[in-house]
């Protein structure tokens, strides 16, 4: 199966709903945003890295910056903090270059290394649209940390590709729905910068069906 244009949803959703998804649900779907102290670093720490002015080579290497990204099979768009191309000579021709290029991206992210793979669902995501545009394979990328300065490498094996499949697949079918899941409030609330506009203490209430339903049921039970 393969989706329209139309219907591409944002990679970068794949981080938010790996992480929660009725937070995925909220911006994706119902167009909320709030910025707290996190996002707003967070975004400073992407000023440079999506500058696509710069244009940079090194030696053998050629790097790219903020590039646009997708895939069909998927049906999701977005772009990758940078891409090194590095020469060789199972790599893959890139327009007005000489030589071939293995392409290997890199996601940039604020803080530090996490226990949960969402970091590696993402950059794994774009590997595989780099794979589907460039017609390669790319078998490993880089997480750059801004906290502790370095990068890690990842290497985006079969079972990690099949959970970002896994992934988009549900969030098309939500998306299609418009459906906004309820959640149970964890510790991962407090980190959420969207807690004030989520409001997940108030998913522990019963809906107002499920409260008449109760209430008839009593009323019976007395009678």
């Amino acid at each position: 199966m393969e989706y329209n244009e139309e219907d591409f949803l944002l990679l970068s959703g794949i981080q938010h709903f790996s992480f929660c998804k009725r937070q995925w649900a909220l911006i994706h779907i119902e167009q909320q945003w709030q910025e707290n102290l996190r996002t707003v670093e967070g975004g400073i720490l992407h000023e440079k890295t999506h500058d696509n002015t710069i244009k940079e080579k090194r030696g053998d290497l050629i790097i790219s910056r903020s590039m646009a990204i997708f895939s069909r099979k998927l049906g999701i768009t977005g772009a990758c903090d940078v891409v090194e191309f590095h020469k060789s000579r199972d790599g893959v021709t890139l327009y007005g270059r000489d030589g071939t290029y293995k392409p290997v991206p890199v996601e940039y992210k604020r803080g530090k290394p996490k226990q949960d793979n969402m970091d590696v669902l993402q950059l794994c995501a774009q590997a595989m649209c780099l794979e589907e545009m460039l017609l390669c394979t790319i078998p490993e990328g880089f997480l750059f940390y801004g906290e502790p300065k370095r990068r890690l490498k990842v290497l985006l094996d079969e079972e990690i590709r099949e959970q970002v499949k896994a992934i988009c697949q549900e969030m098309h079918e939500l998306y299609d729905r418009r459906y906004t899941p309820k959640v149970k409030p964890t510790k991962g609330c407090k980190a959420c910068s969207l807690s004030e506009l989520c409001l997940p203490k108030l998913c522990k209430n019963p809906s107002a069906l499920a409260y008449m339903k109760k209430t008839i049921s009593e009323i019976e039970v007395d009678e």
